[in-house]
């Protein structure tokens, strides 16, 4: 039998998944891989592309769809192999954040100084928010070249034990439907998946800290995270979508220890730390919630706060690192990882290592 072309097995799958609400059906792992491959090997035409991440989003993606997607993308990530025992990934949301100023790209740094090496998988805002990313920061504020360093960011966490990636670097396929994503507006189930992938392995253990919004996407994301290269998959609904848990509001997040079931916790900023810590992170929130999300505001108090752990940024940052820190095993309570993470942040060590890691 002859072997169907690109456009027709886009065709086929369309025909699946475009036929409406009522007769729409789903693809198989295998076929869900496959059109995902098609699209970013370039292999079909840029409005099958657009038709076709439109209905599978609209259809609503199953948990097998999902995972042959995630696979079509994890084959092609650059995933490199890092000299380091243990490492952190955190993927916040692609498409940023624009509510409440955010200071996870500065608790990156500080979460390493405790002992865990850390680095943030991001890329340039993306649709619908186009809001605040790791790589935003870099590339927009602190003016770093947007890409073709890849490798030499992968050197500086080696080094500093800390550090930034983008997709622009480690995923060029799926930077190539940027322009695409713009278009056809809505999120799709790439927006949910580009959280799950590996470009870095260490050595030893393996950490990812990611995030679901809507309830339902923490089944897929767990599901795939038995089946990827990381030991430990950390899923939860933080504060705007991101990692920052249990602050704004109660956080339902999920344990994904290899191939184990999935353990829900429940995180609430009163039940993690001491009363007057407490009331230090709930003073702080309200007080951001004053102020406008901006790049050069969420710079200039996030560097403050590395400086000498003063102000709400600080106070952020430390129950940021205190959570994941505490998540990841590196300590046994939230409260011992805020009292470590406030330590850091008043030596000014942290500030320094930044500007060093910043230098080309």
């Amino acid at each position: 039998m002859t072997e169907m072309s690109s456009e027709n097995r886009m065709k086929a799958y369309l025909q699946k998944i475009a036929a409406g609400p009522k007769l729409s059906k789903d693809l198989t792992e295998e076929e869900a891989e496959d059109a995902l491959s098609l699209i970013l090997d370039g292999e079909v035409s840029e409005v099958r592309i657009g038709v076709f991440l439109i209905a599978a989003r609209m259809k609503v993606e199953t948990v097998p769809e999902n995972i042959g997607y995630w696979r079509a993308l994890q084959k092609r990530t650059i995933l490199k192999k890092i000299a380091i025992d243990s490492l952190l990934q955190i993927a916040d949301p692609f498409d940023g954040f624009q509510r409440i100023p955010y200071f996870g790209f500065y608790a990156i740094p500080v979460i390493a100084e405790l002992g865990l090496p850390t680095y943030g998988h991001s890329a340039l805002p993306l649709p619908p928010k186009f809001g605040i990313t790791f790589e935003d920061l870099l590339v927009n504020h602190y003016q770093l070249p947007k890409s073709g360093n890849g490798e030499q960011r992968i050197k500086q966490i080696e080094k500093f034990n800390f550090g930034y990636l983008s997709t622009a670097d480690t995923h060029p396929a799926l930077e190539k439907l940027r322009s695409m994503r713009t278009e056809i507006v809505k999120r799709p189930m790439l927006a949910t998946l580009e959280k799950i992938l590996m470009p870095l392995q260490a050595d030893n253990k393996n950490f990812l800290a990611t995030t679901y919004f809507h309830r339902g996407y923490e089944v897929s994301l767990t599901e795939i995270g038995k089946r990827s290269p990381f030991d430990r998959v950390i899923v939860g609904n933080g504060m705007e979508g991101t990692t920052l848990f249990g602050v704004h509001k109660e956080a339902k997040v999920f344990i994904q220890n290899e191939y184990s079931e999935a353990q829900p916790r429940t995180l609430k900023y009163s039940e993690m730390y001491q009363e007057e810590t407490a009331t230090q992170i709930i003073e702080s929130h309200e007080s951001l919630k004053e102020i406008e999300s901006k790049r050069e505001s969420i710079a200039e108090m996030g560097e403050s706060a590395l400086k000498n752990g003063k102000g709400p940024a600080s106070i952020q940052i430390a129950s940021q690192a205190a959570c994941l820190s505490n998540l990841s095993d590196t300590f046994k309570t939230p409260q011992e990882g805020f009292d470590a993470a406030l330590k850091v942040l008043q030596s000014g060590a942290c500030y320094e290592k930044l500007m060093q890691w910043m230098k080309p």
